[in-house]
């Protein structure tokens, strides 16, 4: 396969694999991601930019501003399409209906509010991604 604009040649036709789950359509892409310096990630709410973190024990926190820091009661934050996140039995949950039902978030990755992405490793050390 010829690919005029730049004149490569590909040996095989690229392909996007698609896996669609009951509440979303999740697109698998490899990418390179890296640990994060401060272990915060963006969320948003009714419109409204926040900061999240964990501490050693896992616990949730949050910020408006990055610099005064309140723990969240409930241990949960929203992702990009509005799925709630919380952390339990020693893994990354979420929900698509307001906390009805929970499932394990597959590879422990989800989308920030203006498309970076983010997952947990085993040890909740934070890795980001902001070239997916």
């Amino acid at each position: 396969m010829a690919c005029a604009a730049s004149g490569l040649m590909l040996a095989a036709p690229l392909t996007t694999v698609l896996a669609h789950t009951p509440t979303s359509t999740t697109v698998s892409v490899t990418a390179d991601f890296m640990k994060s310096k401060d272990g915060t990630w963006a969320g948003m709410m009714n419109g409204k930019m926040y900061w999240y973190k964990l501490d050693a024990k896992a616990k949730l926190w949050w910020s408006a501003d990055g610099k005064k820091w309140s723990e969240v009661k409930d241990g949960m934050w929203a992702d990009k399409d509005g799925h709630w996140l919380k952390i339990g039995e020693t893994k990354l949950w979420w929900s698509a209906d307001m906390g009805k039902t929970w499932g394990e978030v597959p590879e422990w990755k989800w989308e920030g509010p203006k498309g970076e992405w983010y997952k947990f490793d085993t040890n909740w050390s934070l890795w980001t991604n902001t070239k997916m």
